[in-house]
């Protein structure tokens, strides 16, 4: 079931638009992994934790990610046809999609399709943060600032003018230092990136 907050459920955020150009071309989202692809892994990681319901970005890879997820009730694919220009443009699509939908969530927590370790204790604890009073939290580890990243709905705007190339929530997060809620979670997640061949251990 999902965290109710202020009235309302919090919505997953799942940036899985990436085309895996170190990669060789290879969409993360589309990469295999205990079963499935990583996408479905990390959708099931979002519900496990709390979120519902579940916004997809995606871009390359869109039409098999659709095949995969299209049929689930309650997640919704978001496109991004800008994909290619970085991850700020997935994080403005992702949060135009709640905010313009009659979605009552009252804040969206952001995760990355290519973190494999980063699982639903990480998720559960960054919405806790949120239910407990923060408007603005984010995951660290090692007091290393990662992700899930939670946006209360108020900053939605804010954090999608602040968004470009491939960062995406940091600058806003910056600016708004004083007000984020640090989740400390390297006891139960890694925030390591599937970026290169080299990563794909990270799979196994």
């Amino acid at each position: 079931m999902a965290w109710m907050t202020d009235g309302g459920p919090v919505a997953g955020l799942l940036l899985a638009a990436g085309g895996g150009r170190r990669l060789g071309g290879r969409p993360k989202a589309l990469l295999e992994f205990r079963g499935g692809l990583l996408v479905e892994h990390a959708v099931r990681v979002l519900r496990e934790g709390g979120c519902a319901p579940v916004y997809v970005v995606v871009g390359a890879g869109a039409a098999e990610v659709r095949a995969r997820l299209g049929t689930a009730a309650d997640v919704a694919l978001v496109d991004n046809p800008d994909w290619a220009l970085g991850m700020g443009t997935s994080l403005r699509a992702g949060l135009a999609a709640p905010a313009t939908a009659a979605d009552p969530a009252t804040a969206a927590l952001v995760t990355l399709v290519d973190q494999p370790r980063v699982g639903s204790e990480a998720v559960a604890r960054v919405l806790a943060a949120h239910r407990a009073g923060a408007r603005l939290a984010a995951a660290t580890y090692g007091g290393e600032r990662g992700h899930p990243v939670l946006l209360a709905r108020e900053h939605w705007a804010g954090a999608a003018r602040a968004a470009g190339g491939d960062m995406g929530a940091r600058a806003y997060l910056r600016q708004h230092a004083a007000a984020v809620r640090l989740v400390e979670c390297a006891d139960v997640a890694s925030p390591d990136d599937v970026d290169t061949p080299d990563d794909l251990g990270l799979l196994r």
